[in-house]
């Protein structure tokens, strides 16, 4: 279970000793010495360098590791040779790696219902994709059925939302499940959609036995940075150690875990720290399998883990290389592992989310394919290839055929798979895998903080009606009991409870009576902009403006930063609050997974003059007008709401009051001939000026005096619109502007007040 004050320790400075000590092998020395540059090339170099130093060719990397121009044989006189299938596995956790079997196709996939789900599986496995991912929306991570009100700005917008066994039995329907593997990204949820994914194999006449594929199940890492977590840490911990028991004991072809790096990747780890903490959390998983009752070798072969591959090609291939050898090293040391199995490391792996630009998205095709070919040199055992337009929103059916035929191409066509571990002996890989396995286990001697239709209720309201009542009760109240009681097996209670067709929704809430929610404690770092972009003319006037701001109202300009829905992605939320706290504002950051109703009550309370709405999950249609409506319902029409995230283009003006940000008179006259807006490439709370808006609009003009008492206002208008659309309704004025900052469109509403 969790240590105190959810501390993870994972090598104490006596086991350091004992690795240093237990040195039997050469290449487990702590103190690998980098080799000083050539001498002979260094004189040939220095010469075309017209006498500068070859030293300053030497590349220093964001891990702290320093890359030399060139190596040579004495980087690696003193590393043993290696073999691929052999321990500590560093080329490779099978003998013949792909000269066998290439990696498996694996695409992360889910769109909204489980029909279109379904279909977009059969269509993927016929063009040759040889593993099923499934992609579940918010409300399906978070435990919620798709009736559930809180939920309604999320089900099915960002993955397939399953409610019953009837869901997922569609999900699955005509794919050959005893064939097929099939990995799931679930983890707060994780017992329910597991449950129900064994009873879907038994009506379709598959026993548990012959499952094969991979659950995440990896908590520790939701804690820490991606957030769809449900219940605390300790009852989390605890569904974690039945799950390993359930499995080992009746799933022997399935994955207990998929302990992930790549949502450390995502959230700015580099390779050094991303190698750290996930094994940290493996770790830590082994001990809770161990307190189950479990021994290491029961569950440790099933274990699995998930990196993210970036741009870094080298250090990308010698992490992955680093990983399995200091995996294998720590089981074998700390747990006394005797099945080989046991110590393999065995990946699935996911080109860059953060890598992929919205500017010129065709380019990411190109930084993907060379992100998977990182993966695949690595030695991973299944991939996930980006489309290229995902910086954009969701991919196109275009976008997803070519990030699955990039793995294809590869594959078929290049000749990689045709030698196991072609970098085995490069002079320079080799050393680098080696400064990385060190600086990694370095690492670890620290403590780690562990911590776009919708489902149609009917169906649901059917299914329930349908069931038989009394079964389905006393289904429930046994998880309960066990959850208070700690006897018994969740996932096997959850699995009855699947049968007798309970929700993910009913048996989540089963397990709430007892172990709570999750709730997070939001922190928000400071000085990280101002730091980033120093004194510049630009920051420097915004501070200023900011400053006048305060000077004229005796407060200053208070934003709330916001998460609505059940998307918990609040790294790009936290980066915008530092950057506006950075610039003078009072910021305010909301708890996650949050009504349109919560938010607005926050924002009155609060007092804010803007609300800012990070949205990553596809709901802003739904939750950002039911936001605004909410403002007004509780009198405060004048607060501006700003949205940002991943919004597709198509979706910038979608119709009146929508998208659209909502000024008021009073926002707008105490900024008089300045706005505030929130524009891509920009640095936040950047404050627009008549210069500054004739240089980056290129039709920028101040419209005619608009019924403002301040006529001398400035509004923008561009290209697309020489007029502006007036209607007046009573007292009310309405003002559309719609504008375009390098090819990124905003669009505003002005909703004024007459005195």
């Amino acid at each position: 279970m969790l240590r105190a004050k959810n501390q993870l320790f994972l090598l104490s400075p006596h086991y350091l000793k004992q690795l240093k000590d237990t040195s039997a092998s050469r290449w487990k020395r702590l103190l690998h010495q980098r080799q000083p540059i050539h001498p002979e090339w260094a004189v040939l170099a220095k010469k075309q360098l017209k006498g500068k130093n070859p030293e300053d060719l030497i590349w220093h990397t964001p891990e702290g590791i320093s890359i030399k121009p060139l190596y040579s044989r004495a980087d690696t006189r003193d590393l043993p040779e290696e073999f691929p299938g052999v321990k500590p596995f560093t080329r490779g956790p099978y003998p013949t790696m792909y000269t066998f079997r290439p990696w498996t196709i694996r695409q992360y996939a889910g769109f909204s219902t489980v029909e279109e789900s379904n279909k977009f599986y059969k269509d993927n496995i016929k063009a040759g994709q040889q593993g099923l991912s499934v992609a579940f929306d918010l409300a399906t991570h978070r435990g919620y059925d798709s009736d559930n009100p809180r939920v309604r700005g999320d089900v099915g917008m960002a993955g397939v939302a399953i409610d019953t066994v009837e869901d997922t039995k569609i999900l699955f329907d005509g794919i050959p499940l005893e064939r097929m593997s099939v990995s799931m990204t679930m983890n707060g949820a994780v017992i329910p959609v597991l449950a129900m994914f064994i009873v879907t194999g038994e009506e379709q006449s598959v026993p548990k036995e012959k499952l094969t594929g991979t659950i995440q199940n990896d908590i520790l890492k939701e804690f820490m940075v991606r957030n769809t977590y449900i219940f605390p840490p300790e009852p989390s911990m605890k569904i974690i150690a039945d799950i390993f028991q359930y499995t080992a004991e009746h799933m022997p072809k399935f994955n207990s875990i998929s302990i992930s790096g790549y949502h450390m990747q995502e959230a700015g780890a580099d390779a050094i720290l991303e190698l750290a903490y996930t094994l940290a959390d493996g770790v830590e998983y082994c001990r809770t399998g161990l307190q189950a009752g479990l021994t290491i070798d029961e569950f440790a072969p099933r274990l699995s883990f998930f990196w993210g591959i970036g741009m870094n090609f080298y250090m990308e291939i010698a992490k992955m290389r680093a990983g399995r050898r200091l995996w294998a090293h720590l089981i074998e040391k700390m747990f006394h592992a005797k099945n080989p199995k046991s110590l393999l490391l065995r990946t699935h792996c996911q080109t860059s989310g953060w890598s992929l630009t919205e500017q010129d998205p065709y380019n990411n095709i190109v930084r993907t394919t060379i992100e998977a070919m990182a993966a695949v040199f690595g030695g991973t055992q299944s991939l996930h290839t980006n489309s290229f337009d995902e910086a954009l929103g969701l991919p196109t059916v275009k976008s997803a055929r070519i990030a699955r035929n990039t793995q294809i191409i590869i594959q078929e066509e290049s000749g990689i798979p045709k030698v196991a571990d072609p970098w085995g002996g490069s002079y320079m890989m080799e050393s680098l895998t080696n400064d990385v396995y060190e600086a990694a286990l370095k690492s670890c001697t620290t403590y780690f903080v562990a911590l776009s239709h919708k489902a149609v209720p009917s169906l649901l309201s059917k299914i329930k009606s349908s069931r038989d009542p009394a079964m389905a009760e006393r289904c429930l109240q046994a998880l309960t009991q066990c959850a208070a009681s700690g006897d018994g097996n969740i996932l096997a209670l959850a699995v009855d409870a699947a049968r007798a067709r309970c929700t993910v929704g009913e048996i989540t809430d089963a397990l709430k009576k007892v172990f709570g929610e999750h709730k997070a404690n939001d922190r928000m770092v400071s000085g990280a902009y101002r730091q980033e972009f120093g004194e510049s003319k630009e920051i420097t006037y915004a501070i200023k403006r900011v400053n006048q701001f305060m000077e004229r109202e005796g407060r200053r300009p208070r934003l709330l930063v916001a998460k609505m829905g059940q998307d918990g992605h609040d790294r790009g939320a936290k980066v915008i609050a530092t950057g506006f706290a950075d610039l003078g504002f009072d910021v305010d950051i909301g708890p996650l997974f949050q009504t349109p109703r919560e938010v607005a009550q926050q924002a009155v309370d609060a007092d804010v003059h803007a609300v800012g709405i990070s949205t990553l999950a596809a709901g802003h249609k739904t939750l950002v007008p039911e936001l605004i409506k909410e403002l007004i319902v509780l009198g405060r029409p004048d607060i501006l709401v700003m949205c940002g995230g991943v919004i597709p283009p198509q979706d910038y003006y979608f119709s009146v009051c929508r998208t659209t940000v909502l000024l008021s008179y009073k926002f707008l006259s105490i900024y008089r001939r300045t706005f505030l807006f929130l524009i891509r490439d920009h640095p936040p709370a950047l404050l627009l000026t008549n210069s500054y808006l004739s240089k980056h609009f290129h039709h920028y003009a101040s419209l005619p005096s608009p019924p403002f008492r301040d006529s001398s206002l400035p509004l923008m208008t561009k290209r697309f619109m020489a007029t502006s659309s007036e209607a007046t309704h009573g007292s009310q004025f309405f003002f559309t502007v719609k504008c375009d900052a390098d090819h990124s469109l905003m669009h505003f509403r002005v909703f004024h007040h007459s005195p």
